[in-house]
């Protein structure tokens, strides 16, 4: 596998997250180990540890296991601030570090949180025993190798029971795992039906946390390559991590119509002014809702009030619902999906005797092109005209006007 073959990736983790299976479902997907051992060398730790990579099979399913040996017998405790320094002046590449230095960062303001203690005194052994520094460094520079296009991480199991511990035995989902999932919105799944075990581990989550592009079920699962870790704890199912790469989309055909799917979200407001609809209106369009439109409407006890309806892509539903919950009174916020035929289009300018003018062309299903202008630099080459905007739409309707195509065709 070459870096250059960037590809959507989807972590499956029916078992939990661990960094260590992350780091073998790397490897097994075809990340040369040297990827790995690299950057731990310019951290200065390559005499400290020793990595194993063994094939194997769990619950009657292969895939490889990593073990991360410690050579020192007695490691020293360094803290979180050291370590930040240590990984700050290595030589790595910049995209590279900033992922490191985020993961870290991440767990170590969890575990702060929880001991009570600023982030600069958490011990080594809570972020950076070397078990953890392998596997955090190690899956960092797979991602760096595989440069992903995007990564889907279904929601992990939590597990339940309790785990043992440098702080004693504490209860599952571990404390910092519970804050991790809370900071960065995670969703664990989590009940009786799950092995009584410590499933989803800091440093595996911690690392989707900072890495992954969200957490959920893709709409559709195309495998080209599968990469197995496995985990080393014997449950009562297969204890294994995948990480899924998916077959590249074909190209989309840009002259043609093209289906895309959309979710509506709609709330009948009856208790805002005029200004705070306003707002709401352009919080929603800034935060990249589609369309937003409004629609008067008479409601329970004959009050007016607006439909508000907003045109939204799936993957920012989420974040424009908080602006609803944020910047509306509404109680309720309606959603379904729905979808639209696009036509391509792409972006450019007309020349005109009064200068250029932005416009956008069409392309039609029957091959022929229609050309709008933007409207707020109409209204512009308007006022330099002394006409209205519609009457000097009109002149230049009337003239073979050359538009000047800026973009490639899109949908």
């Amino acid at each position: 596998m070459t870096p250059g073959n960037a590809a959507a990736y989807v972590v499956d983790c029916p078992t939990g997250l661990a960094g260590d299976m992350l780091l073998a479902a790397c490897l097994d997907l075809g990340v040369p180990p040297e990827v790995i051992h690299a950057p731990l060398r310019e951290l200065g730790f390559e005499n400290a540890y020793v990595l194993r990579v063994e094939e194997a099979r769990n619950g009657g399913l292969r895939g490889l296991r990593v073990d991360v040996e410690g050579r020192d017998p007695h490691p020293s405790h360094r803290h979180w601030g050291e370590l930040r320094q240590r990984i700050g002046n290595a030589v790595l590449a910049p995209s590279l570090q900033a992922r490191v230095l985020s993961v870290f960062t991440a767990l170590a303001d969890a575990e702060a949180a929880v001991h009570g203690i600023p982030a600069d005194q958490v011990h080594f052994h809570e972020v950076g025993a070397i078990d953890s520094l392998v596997d955090v460094v190690g899956v960092c520079a797979a991602m760096e190798h595989l440069q992903p296009l995007s990564i889907w991480c279904v929601p992990p199991p939590a597990g339940r029971g309790s785990v043992a511990t440098a702080h004693g035995r504490l209860p599952v989902p571990a404390p910092a795992v519970l804050e991790l999932a809370r900071r960065h919105g995670v969703q664990l799944r989590w009940g009786d039906d799950w092995p009584e075990a410590e499933l989803t581990t800091p440093t595996g989550l911690a690392l989707m946390a900072v890495l992954a592009d969200g957490f959920g079920w893709p709409d559709q699962l195309a495998p080209e390559l599968v990469g197995t870790g496995l985990g080393h704890r014997q449950l009562d199912r297969p204890n294994l991590l995948r990480l899924i790469r998916q077959h590249p989309q074909p190209p989309v055909e840009t002259s043609q119509p093209r289906w895309q799917d959309l979710i509506i979200q709609e709330a009948w407001i009856d208790d805002v002014s005029a200004e705070a609809l306003a707002w709401l209106i352009q919080q929603l369009r800034d935060a990249g809702a589609l369309d937003v439109a409004c629609c008067p409407l008479q409601m329970k006890k004959g009050r007016p009030g607006t439909a508000v309806t907003a045109l939204v892509l799936p993957d920012q539903a989420a974040d424009l619902r908080r602006i609803w919950w944020r910047d509306s009174p509404t109680l309720g916020l309606r959603e379904r999906r729905q979808g639209r035929w696009v036509l391509p289009r792409r972006g450019g300018v007309l020349h005109t005797p009064w200068g250029e003018l932005a416009a956008k062309q069409v392309l039609k299903p029957d091959g022929t092109q229609s050309v709008k202008p933007e409207r707020d630099a109409l209204q512009q080459l308007a006022q330099r005209a002394g006409l209205s905007p519609e009457t000097l739409w009109q002149q230049l309707s009337q003239d073979t006007l050359e538009f000047n195509a800026q973009q490639e065709w899109t949908c």
